[in-house]
């Protein structure tokens, strides 16, 4: 659970870092200062994620970002580059790719775990589905060894 929740919280620093400009070490303290194990209303708290799970994604998806763009390039129709792509999305992508490419986090069940996550942001969708496609491509560029 502690993984899972890592991962959400990714793939919204990620787009938080998109949208305003802020530095991956500004966005890192403030998820850790105020999300991690945060209140969100009365008796309610937000779930604990991994925090060195978290650190290791978000310091790939920035060190590797150029990289895991271009493989998510190459999944996606060529006339839907990733610049084109819903910001969620592409926020979500750049956090699996960091898996990906950079730890020995087995493909599928990154691929499980992000497509659960489109699945929180795409309750009614089909982009769950498409993460699945983008994220089989990716997955087998990366460690084809896996397949």
């Amino acid at each position: 659970m502690a993984r899972s929740a890592s991962r959400l919280y990714a793939v919204q620093a990620l787009f938080q870092m998109e949208h305003s400009q802020l530095s991956a070490d500004r966005v890192r303290q403030e998820f850790l200062n105020h999300r991690f194990g945060s209140e969100v209303e009365e008796g309610v708290e937000m779930i604990d994620g991994n925090i060195d799970l978290f650190r290791e994604i978000l310091d790939e998806a920035v060190n590797w970002q150029a990289r895991i763009d271009q493989m998510t390039d190459r999944a996606l129709i060529a006339k839907w580059p990733i610049t084109r792509i819903d910001p969620t999305l592409r926020a979500l992508f750049r956090a699996a790719g960091s898996e990906l490419v950079a730890s020995d986090a087995p493909p599928k069940v990154v691929i499980v775990e992000y497509v659960e996550i489109a699945k929180a942001f795409y309750p009614d969708g089909k982009e769950p589905k498409f993460v699945n496609a983008v994220l089989d491509h990716m997955a087998r560029e990366a460690k084809p060894e896996a397949f």
